[in-house]
Formats: C-alpha cells, structure tokens, sequence
C-alpha cells in the first residue's frame, strides 16, 4: 500500500517577527506534498519561498526587509528562508490629480475624503488599491457614472520610508437621466415602468436609484430575469440626457397547477390553479383556483397589480364560491374583497380593505338562555373592514434561526339578513427565534396568538366569525377545531376570544435533518377577554428535511389533556416551520 502523502512548508520561515507577521508569511510561503529528496529541490523551494515573502512583506508595508534563503543538513537537506522585516513604511497624504474634464469642485473633495487612508497608517498595497476604488465609487454615486482610474503612481522613499499614492482619475461628465428604454419581448407596459422609476427626468445619477427600480421589478415576481443599468455614454441624447435600460425576461404567462392533501385533522381536498402573469402588462398576476374539499370547497378567481398607482402597494381584488363543511357549522356564500398592501422595507407590509360575504349558514349553537344545544339557518351578509400588519425582523422566511415577528389584524363588520349588528373582531400574533448554540443549529422558537370580537354575542356572531382552536396551525394533538368547549353532542363551540402559545426546540442533525420537540396550548374563552382556566395542551416530536426553498416538516403529536372524542395522536405534515 503506498504511504500517503503529508502537506509540510514549502520552507521554514526563521526570523524575529511579530507572531501575525510571521503567520501571514507561513501563509504565503505554502505547503507541500513531498518530501525534500536532495539539495537542488531545497534550493529552488528555499528561492521560492523567498519570493512569496518578499511579495507578502512589500504588500504590508515592508520595502527594507533582508530575506535569505538557505539550506541546511544533507540527509535530507532542509529549505530555510530567514527574514528580517526591517521597519514599515507609512503612508503619507495621498494626492489626486485631475485627468481631462474635473468634477464639480465640492464634488471632488467629498469623493477624496472617502479614501480611506489615514496619513501615518501602514503602507500596505491592498488599501492603497483599495482607496482609489473608493474615490471612483464616491464620484459615480454622485452622479459621475463614467468615472474611471488612469494609472496610479506610487512613490516609496526609502529615506523618509513613507508611501506617497498619486491617483489620476477621469470623472468623466455629471450624468443626467432621461427615461426608461425598455427591451422585453413580452407585453410589459413600457409607462409602468418608468412610473416605478425613483427619479424624475434631469435628476443626477445614483447608482441606489437604479438598484431600487430593479428591486421593484425583481419584487413583481413575474420575470425571470431582470437587469437595470444606465445606457452606454454614446446612446447620450441631444439634450444631454442619457436613459436608463430595463431588460425584462418574461416567465412562462400561462401556467397549469394540481395538488392533492391529506390530513387527519382536516380530511382531503384537490387543488386547481391557473395562474395567468403579465395579463395587463403591469406585471400582474391572475389566478383562478378550484378547490374540493372535506372542509373549505371553493371556486373563483383573484387578480394581483403590483406598485398600484406608487412603489411597493399591491393592490388585490377577488371573487369566490364558497362551500364549508365543518363541525361547529355549514356555510355557502359568494365572497368578494378589495386590498391594498403597501411593503415597509422588505418584509414588513400593512394592508387595508374591504370584503363582502352573503350566503347561508347552518350552525350548531348553544342557547345561553335555555343552556341547550339548537341549530340556527340563517341568511346573512357581511361587510367587512379589513386592516392588518405584519412586521419581520427574522432572518428567513421558512426557516428562521433568529429574530422576531409580529403581526395583527383588525376586521369591523356589520351583519345585515337575518339578523343584523356590528361588531370589531381583533387578532394578533408575536414569535421570536432565540439561537441558543453553534450559530443557529439549536433554536428555541416561541409564539403567542391573543384574539377578542367586541360587540356582539355568542349565539348572533356569524359562526366563521367566532375564534376556534386546535390543529397543525394552532396547538397541535387535537383535531381542527378541536380545542375548547363543546356542546352535548360533542359538536366545538366556538368563542369570543382565544389565547395560544407554543413553544419548540430545533436542532439540526448534520446538513439536511433537524429534530424538534414542542409543547402548544389553547383555549376560547366565551368572554371578550381570553379564558386560561380551560387551557388544553399539547405535545409532540418531529423531523425536518432541509431543501433549498425550505424544510419539509412532519410532527407527531399527542393530547396531554384528552376530552372525550379527542384522537390519540395526531400527524402533521407541509413546508416550512410551523412558525
């Protein structure tokens, strides 16, 4: 079997120097897999190693280091490279001259007071390199886009041992923009785009502008490929102003969906989407959905537009068919809203709006009066106001290891038919993720859900209306609605308010499993503040499978304080974490 080969320095790197000094050295020196064999390979690994070191030590300031290779023994001989550093130069005041047309003089000094450099400072090559960058930078974000570094000339004296940088810089002219050269073969709105634009025709240059009509577009969700960039200098116009170009590439417009479910907690359904993108040209999206379901059957369809009338508002509209079929109630009803969602930064949004329902409802209820169970058919219509949050300060959104959310959401309503009031339905939730070892691979995640309906009674709130509890969104180990009262016949009865809270440990198992352990608790309360005395538990194990979109989830878990008609255990499955 042959001997398997041990990496050892190219060269022994003797010396006094600092111990950083010397590890950088040791660095770029190197190592090798064979093992010296006679003196000329030492000689020409010693001469090699001198020559890493010496390159190492003039990049940091080094220009008056002794550096001798040398080689010692016979059997086997040994590469040597012996350095003494000598002192470190500095840098002095670094100049910048002008080349062809200067910029705006105030221009100027700002864009060379970002350099960097610090007279005084190790002369090290990389930040001289690095200052001009910066210079070019600080002017193109000022509106000189075309603003280049001719060759620089860097003076070494070795009597004063400073390092004098000399920048020649061509700003080139102050650009100024016009408007929007669009290049898609799709049916883009070539006005909607340039309505996304941040700046107004004639403003200067900014490179973050640009950034952010490309994160506008990017945001829509309806493009494959976006690129933003300002058009060469030669495509400037008479006026002096030059567009930007916008390249869109389409996605695929008209795309075909089917999904099927199962659950214990929820039965089985079948989904239908066809989704139709770009149909107005505003990067809007069309979605007309089919769903047949042990619970929540539906059919219609929702339209989506993107920057509605300014950046980041997402207007909705949508109409459905209803069919519910659940324990605590029936209901047929036509569905119809009307949202605005306007984006706070990236993740964060608040939206408002309006929703209309009108259908019949079956309800199992219980008489407060007669303190019996009874079954109400009524016809209703609801209005609803519809306003909410949601604010993100997690780092992922399937699968976050830190951080915190938070979101709520506030529906007036008032109820026409059958019987008529006006109540304010309330909801609010809060998690937070806690690292708690090696960088995120064990989180302690938590969540509290608190909800209220002001305004109205038990037995005449709409039944889907009313806060029910229990299930893989909620506290896992009962069935769907599972969590709460329940009337004689075992039917839930829904509440006025309900409190929930979770808490779960995830930690990873190599690079694709983690296992979770969790507790959940709930309960409704039949009063407008949350009842704990009724609080019902549950607790559990599970997996997760690490893809690129996010984990695949699956949980087992058990009833710790069964009611009758409660299931032994329950099995959840889906994508991403349960919150």
């Amino acid at each position: 079997m042959p001997a398997t080969a041990v990496a050892e320095p190219r060269a022994q790197v003797r010396g006094e120097m600092d111990d950083a000094l010397r590890e950088q050295i040791e660095t770029a020196v190197g190592e090798v897999d064979a093992a010296i064999e006679n003196r000329f390979q030492a000689r020409r690994r010693a001469q090699q190693a001198a020559e890493s070191a010496e390159a190492l030590l003039r990049s940091e300031g080094y220009y008056q280091s002794l550096i001798e290779d040398v080689i010692e023994g016979e059997n086997p001989p040994q590469a040597i490279v012996d350095i003494t550093p000598g002192p470190r130069f500095t840098l002095d005041e670094p100049q910048v001259l002008w080349i062809e047309t200067p910029p705006d003089p105030e221009v100027g000094a700002q864009a060379i007071a970002e350099n960097g450099l610090e007279p005084g400072e190790p002369g090290r090559a990389v930040e001289v390199i690095a200052a001009e960058g910066r210079i070019v930078a600080g002017l193109t974000r000022r509106g000189y886009a075309d603003a280049e570094a001719d060759e620089r000339r860097v003076v070494v004296d070795h009597a004063t041992q400073l390092v004098s940088p000399t920048y020649r810089i061509n700003s080139g002219l102050l650009v100024r923009l016009d408007g929007i050269d669009l290049q898609t073969r799709g049916p883009t709105n070539p006005a909607w785009v340039s309505g996304l634009a941040p700046w107004e025709e004639g403003d200067v240059y900014d490179p973050e502008d640009v950034a952010e009509l490309e994160r506008r577009l990017l945001e829509t969700n309806v493009y494959d490929g976006v690129a933003v960039a300002l058009s060469p200098i030669d495509a400037t116009r008479e006026d002096g102003l030059r567009p930007i170009v916008v390249t869109l590439t389409d996605r695929p417009r008209r795309v075909l969906e089917a999904g099927l479910y199962a659950s214990t907690s929820e039965g089985v359904g079948v989904d239908g989407l066809w989704t139709w993108v770009n149909r107005f040209g505003r990067a809007d999206t069309l979605r007309f959905r089919a769903r047949a379901a042990t619970i929540d059957s539906r059919i219609g369809a929702d339209l989506s537009i993107p920057h509605w009338r300014r950046p980041g508002r997402t207007l909705t509209l949508g109409a459905f068919a209803v069919n519910e079929t659940t324990d605590a109630y029936d209901r047929i009803a036509v569905t119809a809203h009307a949202d605005l969602r306007q984006r706070l930064g990236r993740t964060s949004w608040f939206r408002y709006g309006v929703g209309l329902d009108a259908g019949q409802y079956t309800e199992n209820r219980f008489d407060p009066v007669t303190q019996t169970p009874i079954t109400l058919d009524r016809n209703l219509a609801l209005l609803t106001g519809r306003g909410g949050f949601y604010m993100d300060r997690s780092n992922d959104p399937l699968n976050p290891t830190r951080g915190w959310r938070v979101s709520a959401d506030v529906q007036p309503t008032a109820v026409a038919g059958d019987d008529s009031l006006v109540f304010l339905r309330t909801e609010a939730q809060a998690t937070a993720y806690l690292p708690i070892r090696d960088g995120g691979r064990s989180v302690l995640a938590g969540r509290v859900k608190i909800g209220s309906i002001v305004g109205g009674e038990e037995l005449t709130i709409p039944s889907d209306r009313l806060f029910y509890s229990g299930g893989g969104g909620s506290v896992r180990g009962y069935e769907f609605q599972g969590v709460g009262p329940r009337l004689p016949d075992n039917t839930p009865r829904g509440g006025l308010s309900v409190f929930e809270t979770s808490v779960e440990y995830r930690h990873d198992i190599g690079e694709s499993f983690a296992a979770v352990g969790f507790l959940d608790a709930g309960s409704i309360g039949f009063q407008e503040t949350p009842n704990l005395s009724n609080m019902r538990y549950g607790a559990g194990f599970g997996v997760r499978y690490y893809l690129p979109f996010g984990p695949v989830r699956a949980d087992v878990a058990f009833p710790l304080n069964k009611a009758e008609g409660d299931p032994d255990f329950q099995l959840y499955i889906s994508i991403g974490q349960a919150f």
